[in-house]
């Protein structure tokens, strides 16, 4: 089984904002493959069939690792079948990139997952938001017009992406959809 969680936070002050994008490709995910998000469990929100789990922790996202961990050892699933799907500030907006493994690059969501999970070898879908000098108010910032438009893009490729990862190894999923550029 695999497991496709998406960072954010919860509470509609951070809808459409940078740091939610994670939240964004699960809503885009969920809508394609008509599986809403209606289990509430381990302080987040899920779907699961007998092929994967599609989930949005509920603790903030520097708590994400707690929600991961509880999910990860109640349904048993392996470190290989999870996926984790958050923003990139150290990206260009626009930007996907798929990873195996790698430390949390300054992501808290990321880290407290590593941090909970004991291990850095976690599949991740990154998505670039671009940097700017105050890192807080960026990321917790809404999307402009122009950059939703480009996001709206990045989300719709990254769902795809997602798709493809229940059924296909990792590498297969890098090979096509990761260092894409969307919206340009």
């Amino acid at each position: 089984m695999k497991l496709i969680v998406g960072l954010g936070n919860p509470g509609i002050e951070y809808e459409k904002t940078r740091h939610n994008v994670g939240f964004m490709v699960i809503d885009k995910l969920s809508e394609k493959l008509d599986a809403p998000l209606k289990e509430k469990k381990f302080n987040g929100i899920f779907y699961k069939d007998k092929e994967v789990i599609l989930a949005k922790p509920l603790t903030y996202m520097n708590n994400s690792g707690e929600f991961v961990k509880a999910i990860v050892e109640y349904y048993d699933i392996l470190i290989d079948d999870i996926i984790i799907v958050y923003d990139d500030m150290d990206t260009e907006l626009g930007k996907v990139t798929i990873r195996q493994k790698g430390s949390s690059g300054g992501h808290n969501g990321i880290k407290s997952i590593i941090q909970h999970l004991k291990t850095d070898e976690i599949r991740r879908l990154k998505i670039g938001i671009g940097r700017k000098d105050n890192s807080v108010n960026y990321v917790l910032g809404k999307f402009s017009f122009n950059d939703l438009k480009i996001m709206e893009e990045v989300i719709e490729a990254s769902s795809e992406a997602l798709i493809q990862f229940i059924s296909n190894d990792i590498r297969y999923v890098m090979n096509n959809y990761s260092g894409k550029i969307y919206g340009k």
